[in-house]
């Protein structure tokens, strides 16, 4: 689930020193012999993964300059980073008016390298972010600016490039946390009317006796606390976009005076002698099902089939799971750039559990919970253990000893989907407090198993592995010859002891 750093130089000692140094430093890379291979991999179905390019500048076939000339013109935010055995500040200015991110001399060492390449990743991730919110910011965000790799996905985008370019009444509908506003955002900018205002409103959030000034208005005077002439939601979007969220919630007496100004087009301020004309795309949004509402009397019919002209269903995140690992590489980037943690992706295990679960929340769920995992991660890679609360959701059963799989009982079954076969996942860094049969471990095998989980995450650096313990060092040597471990770890292959520090 990593994303690739692609390295261009026709040297291939060179590739081959680049790759060794930026695999140790725990992301992955692919290689290109020169300028137009370099391309032709980013245009290709790979292109995708790649996220940073380090690029020599001197290429016979085509140089580092009219790499970074092609490159601005289709992948603008593509971070660069330029490599040369020429050091003046000539080549450094020419290449940074290219457009590279940094500028290094050959030959850079690996920690020079590794730095510049997480710095240049940090930048671009923040700036790839402000441009989106500066975006939202403005009304104009469009589809492109989705994460949406799912054929399922696609479609609700191709319903809604087709819905902007006119200004019929749309519904959105779909579960909660599953991007509904994101989508109507998106339609609005789009749209002829990007830019323009883009009002949204709750309607379950509006206390019932101000449903009517927060929608329509208000004149001074019109009634008790009215100290000033107040514009409604109708009027403020006037030229733009008003998205009603949860229209379900609407109260029926809002319904009647919500149908009338969609139909003339005009609102009625409460304390005003004549209504206001105004001219709003109407986008609404529901998690309920309105046909049962409007069956059961308590959604207008009338207003149902006015408001229900263009429907688009956005399927929950269980129904489209090629865009999880998508979506949890943004929210990695995204949440390790804002918190400043060196968080690059996930272990194989944790993206086998994420991609299995259902997450009934949906993206908003799957957000939070990376937000969580990256907050708490002290390495560079989410593992199993970061998401206890999934895990424990999943039914995963943490066993006895380091290195045995972790039993996943079969999830329950959602809307018929027929159960999932049971997996295995495995995670040296988790511990169960109870045995195979559901009894309390001895604490002496739980102390036991802390140990070696420890000197394991911390490869032997045995000051390193006491203070996490909350021991002194001689306290752990102590304990590693009563427990019997000395031997035992070094049968099993463990890291030397280090006495560091």
């Amino acid at each position: 689930m990593a994303q690739h750093i692609l390295i261009v130089d026709d040297d291939p000692v060179q590739r081959r020193l680049l790759e060794a140094a930026i695999t140790r430093a725990g992301m992955p890379a692919v290689t290109a012999p020169g300028g137009q291979p370099a391309l032709d991999l980013l245009n290709g179905p790979r292109g995708d993964q790649i996220s940073l390019m380090l690029l020599d500048l001197v290429m016979p076939d085509m140089d580092g300059v009219a790499v970074l000339t092609r490159l601005r013109g289709t992948y603008p935010d593509l971070p660069v980073i330029v490599l040369t055995a020429k050091g003046g500040i000539d080549s450094a200015v020419e290449a940074m008016r290219a457009g590279a991110s940094d500028f290094l001399v050959k030959p850079a060492s690996p920690e020079r390298i590794t730095v510049s390449i997480r710095n240049a990743l940090k930048i671009g991730t923040l700036s790839g972010e402000v441009t989106r919110l500066k975006k939202k910011t403005e009304n104009r965000l469009a589809f492109e600016d989705l994460i949406a790799k799912s054929s399922e996905m696609r479609q609700v985008i191709r319903l809604g490039q087709r819905a902007a370019q006119s200004t019929i009444p749309i519904l959105i509908e779909g579960e909660s946390g599953v991007g509904k506003e994101l989508i109507a955002r998106a339609i609005q900018g789009s749209s002829d009317r990007a830019g323009r205002p883009f009002v949204t409103v709750n309607c379950g959030a509006i206390p019932d006796n101000l449903v009517e000034s927060i929608l329509f208005g208000h004149e001074k005077g019109s009634f008790t606390g009215a100290s000033d002439k107040h514009l409604g939601k109708f009027q403020e979007s006037d030229g733009g976009t008003l998205f009603l969220d949860e229209i379900g919630e609407l109260r029926l007496d809002m319904q009647v005076k919500l149908l009338r100004a969609l139909q003339e087009g005009e609102v009625d301020p409460v304390g005003a002698k004549r209504p206001v004309k105004v001219d709003a795309r109407i986008i609404s949004a529901t998690n309920r099902d309105l046909a049962e509402l409007t069956r059961e009397g308590r959604f207008r019919e009338d207003l149902y089939y006015r408001l229900n002209v263009f429907p688009i269903f956005v399927p929950p995140l269980r129904q489209r799971r090629e865009d999880v690992p998508a979506l949890a590489r943004h929210f990695i980037a995204r949440f390790a750039a804002e918190e400043s943690k060196a968080v690059t992706a996930l272990t194989p295990e944790a993206s086998d559990l994420i991609a299995d679960f259902t997450w009934p929340g949906n993206v908003r769920q799957l957000e939070n919970t990376i937000f969580r995992a990256v907050v708490l991660c002290d390495g560079d890679v989410l593992d199993v253990c970061d998401f206890p609360q999934i895990a424990a959701a999943m039914g995963v059963e943490l066993r006895a000893r380091r290195n045995m799989p972790l039993a996943r009982t079969p999830a329950p079954q959602q809307d018929g989907q027929a159960a999932r076969p049971i997996t295995a996942l495995s995670s040296p860094y988790t511990m169960s407090a109870t045995d195979i049969a559901g009894h309390m471990r001895k604490l002496e095998e739980i102390e036991i198993e802390m140990i070696r989980m420890a000197i394991s995450r911390y490869e032997g650096h045995m000051s390193e592995v006491a203070r996490r313990l909350g021991i002194g060092r001689s306290t752990l040597y102590r304990k590693l010859k009563e427990l019997g471990l000395e031997q035992e770890l070094a049968e099993q292959g463990e890291p030397p002891l280090q006495a560091t520090g």
